[in-house]
Formats: C-alpha cells, structure tokens, sequence
C-alpha cells in the first residue's frame, strides 16, 4: 500500500459512507439549510428594499427642509425688515413729539419771561411813579408855602390833563 494510492476496500466503503451521509444530508440537511439560506436572502433583500425607502424618505426629507429653511429665512428677512421700519418709524415719531415738546416748553419758558418782563416793568413804573410823587411833592412843598400856590397849581395841571385827554 501506498500512501498516495489507497486501497480498493477503503475507497469502496469511503464512497459507501459519503453517499449514505450524503443521502442523509440531501433528504433532511440541504432543505433546511436552502431554506435557512433562503429566509436569510429575503431578510435581506427586504432590508435593502428598506434601506432604499429610508434613503429616498430622507431624501425627500432634506429636499423639503432645504426649502423650508429657504423659506424660513425669506420670512426672517421679511420680518428682520419690517422691525427696522417700525423701528425707525418709532425713532422718527420720538423726535417728532419730543421736538413738540421741546417747542411747547420754549413757548412757555418764552411767556414766563414775557409776563415777568411785563411784571418787573410795572413794578419799576410804580417805584419811580411813587419816586415822582414823592420827589414832587417835596418840591411842590419848597415852592410853595402858602395855600393859594397849591390851589393855583392843582387848577393848572388839571387844566393841563384836560387839554391833552382832549
């Protein structure tokens, strides 16, 4: 016997044993396995099919988001706009009522300075008409001593207020 060429008995029962297992395997073993086999391909295949939806529903998803987001800020520029017309509305206003507001207290500073002008004047007309009376009278008293003086006097400024009333 060599050891590349086996005998012819060993060869006969090797080929019985490996068709009798085979046999075995064919009837009961290679079902369950092509059908374990086939499970397995249709598991996968379903999550490819899976896999192939979530892509598209993702994609689908970021197209929609993309013009959402577009979307959005074309809305936040339209807005950020209209707050800096308010704003500058508002500002334009604020000055608006503060310049009123300002002119009106200038209006009355301007009539407060006016009436007390008006009042200091009185009072300096009424110091020197009392001023006047007094110096007057103290000259009047100098000049003349006696009654018919004064009586003659008093008819003459009387007569004088007349003539320019008149």
């Amino acid at each position: 016997m060599s050891l590349l060429i086996p005998d012819s008995g060993l060869i006969f029962w090797m080929l019985l044993s490996f068709g009798i297992v085979f046999i075995l395997l064919a009837k009961y073993g290679f079902p369950v396995i092509v059908k374990m086999v086939e499970e397995r391909k249709v598991y996968i295949d379903q999550s490819l099919q899976v896999a192939r939806d979530a892509n598209e529903q993702l994609a689908k998803l970021k197209s929609e988001s993309d013009i959402i987001l577009a979307n959005a800020n074309k809305e936040q520029g339209r807005i950020l706009k209209e707050a800096m017309l308010e704003r500058d509305k508002i500002i334009y206003d604020a000055r608006k009522q503060a310049e009123i507001a300002a002119q009106k207290e200038l209006d009355d500073v301007k009539e407060q300075i006016r009436l007390e002008k008006e009042e200091a004047i009185r009072d300096v007309r009424r110091q020197i008409a009392v001023l006047s009376v007094n110096i007057a009278e103290k000259v009047i008293r100098k000049t003349m001593q006696t009654e018919k003086e004064q009586m003659e006097i008093i008819d003459r400024m009387l007569d004088e207020a007349l003539a320019s009333r008149s």
